[in-house]
């Protein structure tokens, strides 16, 4: 159509479409398909509905935008543009997915202000809202009062049908329907294309049903393409109902506009083509050259400016308000938001002797999350399912569940990898909140999408993870873990951390307190462990550091994590009773160690010694640059067997008298 003849709407929707396709074009690379369906209901959302302020991306009480079908990325960059995000100038849009561009090929938290949660995976984005909502819901239960509503904005997401197919959207959906979070509101963009065609070939379940049956209010727009009334209606309706979820699927077409593109997955994952941009500019009468737009819609979207300013100045009244009558919750409020953890909150870590009762690391990590959740009241989580096995429950602070949004325990039912992604919607919130998920360290399988993107995202969520080794016992191969800790290790920025008693327990909660933007990952020992001399909560946060020593050079290093660190302690000591000098390493966290300048590296593990014994029940992957040429490592390199967990640790050689066997052969080369 004419430019002339197209309503300020349409104009505004079509600068959405145009600015997604020249940045695709430009870089040859990306999804145009998905910003020119979708503009008209994130038109509606963003110009209509959603609360934000464009000069302060990080006001606490925007309504938070997740784009689930994070490779339709430029829809997010062109909204954000058009709205007057300084993050996201014309020359970022023209840098599209390039070297440290601020509009990457899917949309990063850390890389774009503005930008909520790290998108990408499909599935991520809506299981992460479930946890902004579920953030919201809690805030709004803690520190609103009846004449006074400071915390009150919604989620929304924009996902596809990729998302709906993968299987931790309907975990993390699931639970939201449960939980009844009536203030989160999903638009299905339903325009039947995936990567390899029509969705016909594998995805032919109705949608709209499935979330019915999750317990969400579902609505249908048939017209995605052109009916904003509809959208604009659908949304109002969801945003009336208070006590469910809503899903409104809305059917669009896929490049819509393009003549011969739309429709089908050519427009899906690469760029329309010179001929193709040229022809839908035709077709739907655009006449503006590449990253123009036109001055009408440019000033319309910039609106936004002066309403966000004008929505976030009336919210500060209100708080302004809310803190001349409670004060103190008010205080606490505004503590939460700024990040700043409780004076002398670390107090709480309990510290033990040798002469203290053994116990194995998930309870001393118990005793820990009881003992910081009456000093840290924004701690918040739970376990999929395993409560009772992985000591997780705090006592006293009641079930989060619809109509007590306000406890701190959270239910997160055999869903892992819901879990993991919902905890990093809790993390990344911006409230302050401190979230755990916990399950056995074998199943970190079934999340490590949402591990891996924990420590990408900067989201300081603590995996609590226990039954780390073949110690677990009775339940077998399946359920023993050994090539899980090395993998895990692998993941940049994550600490994965194995303490040896109760006191590196405390330090690991310490450091995973403190790493507000890096996660932490325990991996705790079912069975009990001694207490041991030396042990302490300060040095965990070194990563490894001299449990034990002889006097002058040691004749070998024996290096211990978690549960194998006993053995050798009380190896060195027979091992110094026949002569020999040895020092004993406990190290809890290898990235920790790897940080420390070299200095102290050298100190704990000297060049010239090269002589040194790892004791790990676990994988021996990755331990060479601690053990150099003449080191060995006790380590299981094969699956694990049925058997008392006693009898499984001796027959692979956890024992005191291999250790020493082992060193004493390592001595004689």
């Amino acid at each position: 159509m004419p430019v002339a003849t197209q309503s300020l709407e349409e104009l505004c929707i079509n600068s959405i479409r145009f600015l997604a396709i020249d940045a695709v074009e430009k870089a040859k690379s990306g999804h145009p398909g998905l910003p020119m369906g979708a503009a008209p209901m994130a038109f509606v959302l963003w110009d209509r509905l959603m609360r934000f302020n464009p000069k302060n991306p990080y006001w606490f009480n925007r309504d938070r935008f997740v784009l689930s079908a994070g490779h339709g990325s430029m829809l997010q960059y062109a909204l954000m543009y058009l709205t007057g995000y300084d993050s996201v100038t014309m020359e970022d849009i023209k840098q599209f997915r390039q070297w440290e561009s601020k509009t990457p090929g899917h949309p990063e938290n850390f890389m774009t202000e503005g930008v909520e949660v790290t998108t990408g995976p499909l599935g991520q984005g809506i299981s992460n809202a479930v946890g902004l909502a579920m953030a919201e819901a809690h805030l709004a239960a803690k520190f609103n009062k009846p004449d006074s509503q400071i915390v009150d904005h919604y989620t929304y997401v924009i996902l596809g049908d990729g998302c709906n197919m993968e299987g931790v959207s309907g975990e993390a959906c699931s639970l939201a329907g449960h939980l009844g979070l009536g203030k989160l509101i999903a638009l299905y963009d339903d325009n039947h294309i995936s990567i390899d065609g029509s969705t016909d070939i594998s995805f032919t379940e109705d949608v709209n049903k499935r979330f019915e049956a999750y317990g969400w209010h579902v609505q249908h727009v048939e017209d995605g393409n052109t009916d904003i009334e509809a959208i604009h209606k659908a949304i109002e309706a969801a945003k009336a109902v208070t006590d469910k979820p809503s899903f409104i699927k809305i059917t669009t077409t896929i490049g819509y506009g393009s003549p011969n593109k739309a429709d089908s997955a050519d427009a899906h994952g690469a760029a329309l083509g010179k001929d193709e941009v040229q022809a839908t500019r035709e077709n739907l009468g655009w006449e503006y050259p590449e990253f123009e737009v036109p001055e009408d819609s440019l000033k319309h979207f910039r609106k936004a400016v002066e309403r966000g300013a004008q929505l976030e100045e009336e919210w500060n009244q209100r708080l302004a308000e809310y803190k001349s009558k409670y004060a103190e919750e008010a205080a606490e409020f505004e503590r939460r938001l700024s990040g700043k953890l409780p004076e002398g909150w670390e107090k709480a870590l309990p510290t033990y002797t040798p002469e203290d009762k053994g116990l194995a690391t998930r309870k001393h990590s118990e005793i820990c999350l009881n003992a910081l959740a009456k000093v840290l009241p924004e701690l918040i989580g739970g376990s999929a399912d395993l409560t009772h096995s992985n000591y997780t429950l705090l006592k006293g602070f009641g079930d989060f569940e619809k109509g007590h949004y306000e406890n701190r325990n959270l239910r997160f039912g055999v869903r892992e990898h819901g879990m993991g992604a919902i905890c990093n919607g809790i993390a990344l919130h911006g409230s302050g909140l401190i979230p755990y998920g916990a399950t056995f360290l074998v199943f970190t399988d079934y999340m490590r999408a949402p591990i891996r993107l924990s420590a990408l995202s900067h989201a300081g969520v603590i995996w609590v993870m226990t039954h780390d080794s073949i110690a677990l016992g009775e339940d077998g191969p399946t359920h023993q873990p050994i090539e899980t800790i090395a993998s895990l290790r692998a993941i940049p920025q994550l600490l994965v951390m194995r303490p040896a008693d109760g006191n590196e327990t405390s330090g690991a909660y310490k450091v995973a307190i403190e790493n507000r933007k890096r996660p932490t990952l325990l991996a705790l020992s079912r069975q009990n462990l001694p207490n041991l001399a030396g042990s302490t909560i300060d040095n965990v946060a070194k990563g490894a550091y001299i449990l034990s020593d002889s006097e002058g050079t040691p004749d070998i290093i024996l290096i211990g994590t978690g549960g194998e660190t006993h053995l050798c302690v009380d190896a060195a000591e027979k091992l110094r009773a026949e002569g020999k000098k040895v020092r004993v390493v406990s190290m809890p966290c290898w990235e920790l160690f790897d940080e420390q300048e070299e200095a102290y590296r050298e100190s704990v593990l000297p060049k010239a010694v090269t002589k040194r014994l790892a004791v790990e029940a676990a994988s021996s992957f990755g331990w060479f640059p601690y053990l150099g040429d003449e080191g060995a490592i006790i380590s299981v390199d094969r699956f694990g067997v049925s058997a008392p967990g006693t009898v499984a640790l001796e027959k692979f050689g956890y024992t005191v008298d291999n250790v020493v066997g082992k060193a004493n052969i390592l001595l004689s080369k």
